[in-house]
This record gives structure tokens, sequence and C-alpha cells, in this order.
């Protein structure tokens, strides 16, 4: 196309264009950059910041706005720096200020809704009618350990589930999980309107540091030159992330102090004890047990853990062919790992 324009933004052919795009109704002002390329193609969303603490996708968003220029583009680039900007500025982890309510629960949202239901609906009205693909750059969040991995379709369309399958494999994480839901979440929904979608997640607790935003943005180019939006050659990693779908998530059944018996990116297997909720007295509340073979995606890391509130995600683990996670750590956000294969233990695969 030869210009493009949302919300009062326009990018003509050749051009980068920054600036502030309003949430009618509210005080919100989203900050974006349009990218116009030298050649017709398709576009890309990229989003940071739906939940306003998780700064690794917020960070790698910002910086390929700087990185990203129309003389290296096909297409169109639209990059949502910080979805959710209040939230951001007040430090309500991962909630809209203004409300209370969680950004990536909400979506389409409501134009006579809540702030957070009008910031959805302005990017399902403004934005998403523009992409033909879209990342989401999230992070484990103030009291998350994370280990770093990718979602992608599962309930959509057949072109649609098999194209974001083909976004995530170019990401270079360890695992995948193909997530069956298609309301409520910004990439999940969008999925539902036919637009091939993935959600990278990497760091943990609200922490940012610039290798893991160059990482991200590594998987970023990667996958816009795999989708012909950025030119040069894609590359896929020695290792595929492995799908670990389903996935289950468990809510805390009470309030209390919480101790995680496993840190993100190790196994376990089913009928292991996963954590402990206990009183301030150190009296046991509940005890949250897998309900499968399993591998640590995120879980809540700090002492408190509120009712109904994220206590601890697993995805599905093959020991026979994938063998056991024994070694951790989320310094970075990463699993650092040797694998032991049950029938030779001396076999070791460094990662």
């Amino acid at each position: 196309m030869e210009q493009f324009t949302i919300g009062g933004l326009t990018a003509k052919r050749g051009e980068k264009v920054s600036g502030f795009i309003s949430v009618e109704g509210t005080r919100i002002q989203l900050p974006v950059t349009l990218i116009c390329g030298m050649q017709e193609g398709e576009t890309v969303l990229i989003s940071g910041g739906v939940h306003n603490a998780e700064y690794v996708g917020i960070q790698s968003a910002i910086q390929l706005s700087h990185d990203l220029e129309p003389d290296k583009i096909n297409g169109q680039v639209i990059i949502i720096h910080l979805m959710n900007p209040s939230g951001f500025e007040h430090r309500t982890m991962s909630l809209v200020y203004e409300d209370g309510k969680n950004l990536n629960r909400v979506f389409p949202g409501s134009m006579l809704g809540t702030t957070a239901e009008r910031i959805a609906y302005t990017v399902e009205r403004e934005f998403f009618p523009f992409a033909d693909y879209y990342i989401d750059l999230h992070c484990g969040d103030g009291f998350e350990g994370l280990v770093s991995y990718v979602y992608c379709l599962g309930n959509a369309s057949d072109y649609v589930v098999k194209k974001s399958h083909e976004m995530a494999e170019i990401a270079h994480v360890d695992l995948l999980v193909e997530s069956q839901c298609n309301t409520g979440g910004a990439y999940n929904y969008a999925g539902s309107l036919g637009i091939p979608s993935i959600l990278l997640e990497r760091g943990y607790s609200s922490q940012w540091c610039q290798s893991l935003v160059d990482e991200d943005v590594h998987d970023v180019k990667n996958i816009l030159r795999y989708l012909g939006v950025f030119k040069g050659q894609a590359h896929r990693h020695e290792k595929t992330p492995i799908d670990v779908s389903p996935a289950i998530y468990e809510d805390a059944p009470v309030e209390g102090c919480w101790y995680p018996t496993k840190q993100p990116g190790e196994t376990f297997r089913e009928g292991d004890v996963l954590g402990y909720i206990k009183d301030y007295f150190g009296n046991e509340l509940f005890r949250c047990i897998a309900r499968q073979d399993g591998i640590i995606l995120y879980e809540t890391i700090s002492l408190c853990i509120m009712k109904d509130s994220p206590m601890v995600a697993y995805g599905t683990w093959d020991f026979t062919k994938h063998g056991e996670v024994v070694k951790n750590c989320i310094v970075c956000g990463e699993a650092e790992h040797k694998r032991h294969h049950h029938h030779k233990k001396s076999e070791i695969d460094e990662d």
C-alpha cells in the first residue's frame, strides 16, 4: 500500500512514523510506530506491554521500532510499544490502573466499557484489521518465575493454526505450547479473526536485561524474515521447541504463603508435590499435586499468594522421548539443563 493510517498516524511508502494513538473515552494514549516498507507485502503487528510489568517485551518492542527501517521492509510493520501505559506508570503488575482488570482477559473489549475494555476495543478496531500476522511479546510478571517458551494457536482455522505453528517453531526457545483458547487474550482473539499469531514468553520477575531483549529482537526479526516482511534469509535453530501441549494452569484455592517445590524448566512425575500453601503459623492449607508428568512453565515465586490467582502452570512432558531436566537456572529466565535419559543414565546432552 502507498500509505496507511491508524488513529490519526499516517505512514507513507518508505516512511517510519511514531506517535500516540488515543483510546476514546479515556486518558490513555498508546505509543505506536508505523513502518511502511519500500516494497509491497503483508503487515505484521507487534505488541509489548499487554501486561505492563513484563519489561523484556516492552523494551524489545521499543528496540524493534528503532532497528527496523523502511528500506528493509516488504509490506508494513506496526509496533505497539506499550499496550497498558497507565499500569506501567503506576506499577500495577498485570492490571490496568483505572479498573484493576487484566487486559489480556477482556478482548475484544467494548467501546462503552471500562478502561481495559476500551483499550482492547481500540486494538481490535484500529490495529487488527491491518494485521496479516501478530507477535505478542511477554515476560514473567513481578511475582512469576518463568522458563522461556512460545505459545501458538490451536483453536482456529487449519491455515491459521499451521501458520502460527510455523512462526513459533522459528523462535529460539526450548518449549512450545499450543493454546486452545480463542477469547480473552489478545493473540488468541486475533486468531479467531483469522490472524496467525504467537506469544513469546522470555524473562521473569519483571526483570529485564539487554541479553534477553536481544534474544527477543533476534526471534522477531527471524520470524519477519520467514514471513517475507524483513529482508534476509530466515534460519532455523538446531533444535525446534519441544511441544509440551496441553498445559495445565493451577490457581490458588486459598490465600496464604506459597512454597513451590520445583523450579521453572524442571520436570516432575504425575503425583509429585509441586508446592504448598501454608498459613502464617506454617500450617498446611493446601498442597498442589501434579496431574500428569510435566515441566514447569511458570509459577508464583512470591511468598504471598492470593486466592484464585496464578499458582503454577506446567506442560506435558514425555520422559521416554526427552529425558529428565535435572539442572535449572532462572537467572535469565532460561532453563539451563541436562537431560538424563533413563535407559542410559550416563548419557547427558548439554543444551
